[in-house]
């Protein structure tokens, strides 16, 4: 579980390609320390595993699964990724509980900056429209924000001098895509209703 707080601004160091798979190998020092084979790192908002660490450095596999469903497939070396660890049972919770299980892609569809922040727009597929409510969180890229403006097809965010200058989020262009997850439980929520439940209730007869 990750809080959406991006700890790092790493780099792809290199991208070789497997059969349906893809090997990262990614820097970045501060993720890496204490890492070992087996530990999550969220890259771009995407949940990997790690397969070994050295100088700083660490490897993962993505399956082609993911690079289906991300945009982690358009990485290549010297691609800078936004970079953090799973949250520690019983820190705080900066952002909002975030799984690094992406739900779909985005794409920047326009930049207004101002003089302390920037508002930027963007794409959001059909599928997750519903998921993304005015004042809600969102995770863009592994970023935790909150939405500005939410319509059927897009929504904004707003950035602040420190996530434009510590995240990807700050180098992104039009026509760039994003990895976007919406809040998990607003999905638990829509299923359970779905299913005739009454998430305020655990049995029939009212508490």
């Amino acid at each position: 579980m990750f809080t959406g707080i991006v700890e790092e601004l790493g780099e792809v160091t290199a991208v070789e390609q497997l059969e349906e798979a893809s090997r990262f190998r990614l820097r970045g020092p501060v993720v890496t320390e204490g890492a070992k084979h087996g530990d999550s790192i969220a890259v771009n908002g995407v949940c990997l595993t790690v397969v070994e660490t050295a100088d700083g450095e660490f490897t993962a596999d993505v399956m082609q699964e993911t690079l289906n469903r991300s945009s982690l497939g358009a990485l290549a070396k010297g691609s800078r990724v936004n970079l953090e660890r799973p949250m520690a049972l019983g820190g705080r919770l900066g952002g909002h509980l975030v799984q690094g299980h992406v739900d779909g892609t985005g794409e920047i569809l326009s930049r207004t900056p101002s003089e302390h922040w920037e508002i930027v727009k963007v794409a959001l597929p059909a599928n997750l429209s519903r998921y993304v409510v005015e004042k809600g969180s969102i995770t863009v890229d592994g970023v935790s924000l909150t939405v500005v403006e939410a319509a059927a097809d897009w929504f904004t965010i707003s950035l602040i001098p420190t996530t434009l200058a510590l995240t990807t989020l700050g180098h992104k262009q039009s026509g760039d895509p994003v990895n976007l997850e919406v809040d998990v439980l607003a999905k638990y929520v829509e299923r359970l209703l779905a299913a005739g439940v009454n998430p305020l209730h655990t049995t029939g007869e009212a508490r």
